[in-house]
């Protein structure tokens, strides 16, 4: 009976700990992300003739159109889900380009990951990583230390 006392204890100890990491937690997971895609963004932005190129060859129709329209979009939706704002509006929409990444340019290295026959790890394929960071932002939110928090509580309540 000691022993899952003992665990009942540590087991709300490591509770309590969780909710005072949450804020923490969140702020890491957008700031890591968010300037991942602000750096991608960046890339796709000042290569656009190559990127370009890159989406041609993948099939995507309007290569030059979307080279810029990704761009921007990782390039504004990195920034703000480092801020914390409208986080849940961007990481959706962040999440579709990673579903593109995953049907397209990353399809392969997705198939040999899911096969287990090969040697890439879940971090080798990249978009699927982000893809499950922004899914843990759409369902959790920004967190506290965010403008969207900050936003949320001086805006009054709509009855």
């Amino acid at each position: 009976m000691h022993a899952l006392s003992l665990l009942s204890r540590l087991e709300r100890l490591q509770e309590q700990l969780a909710l005072r990491l949450a804020p923490l937690a969140a702020l890491l997971t957008r700031a890591v992300l968010g300037h991942a895609f602000v750096l991608t963004g960046l890339g796709k932005l000042r290569n656009l003739e190559r990127t370009s190129e890159f989406f041609a060859s993948l099939g995507i129709p309007l290569p030059g159109a979307h080279a810029i329209g990704i761009g921007l979009l990782e390039l504004v939706g990195g920034a703000l889900l480092v801020l914390g704002f409208q986080t849940r509006s961007f990481a959706a929409l962040l999440s579709a380009t990673m579903l593109v990444a995953l049907a397209t340019a990353d399809r392969g290295t997705l198939l040999e990951y899911l096969q287990l026959s090969g040697d890439p790890g879940f971090t080798q394929v990249v978009p699927l990583t982000f893809l499950v960071l922004l899914g843990w932002l759409f369902v959790n939110g920004a967190g506290r230390w965010s403008l969207d928090q900050r936003l949320a509580s001086r805006t009054p309540d709509r009855a």
